[in-house]
């Protein structure tokens, strides 16, 4: 589902809304979250999940065309944990407890 998409089920199923003003509180929600991830802050949306900001160290890589040892940046990635409510709806009512739900994007 793509943003546009989101924007029109909400709008849909909430006909006393104006499509601008869902997509202003769209964008307003994805701001905000944004945000406190910019500012190192967790963002947790309880029985669906949690936003935090992974920290990768500074390494050192290798290149795969020559061999040859590269100095790779450090860097902060976003990363998503699924809520508890939200695993157990994904596997039919079931949650088996495990973190393999973990994804970075």
């Amino acid at each position: 589902m793509t943003k546009s998409e989101l924007i029109q089920r909400l709008a849909e199923k909430n006909p006393h809304l104006y499509m601008r003003d869902v997509e202003k509180i769209i964008d307003t929600i994805f701001d905000e979250i944004t945000t406190a991830l910019s500012r190192g802050d967790r963002v947790e949306l309880r029985g669906f999940g949690a936003f935090s900001v992974k920290v990768r160290e500074p390494r050192v890589g290798r290149n795969p065309r020559t061999g040859e040892s590269v100095q790779v940046d450090g860097k902060r990635l976003p990363f998503f944990k699924t809520g508890k409510a939200l695993r157990e709806r994904l596997n039919g009512g079931v949650d088996h407890g495990e973190d393999s739900d973990d994804d970075e994007f």
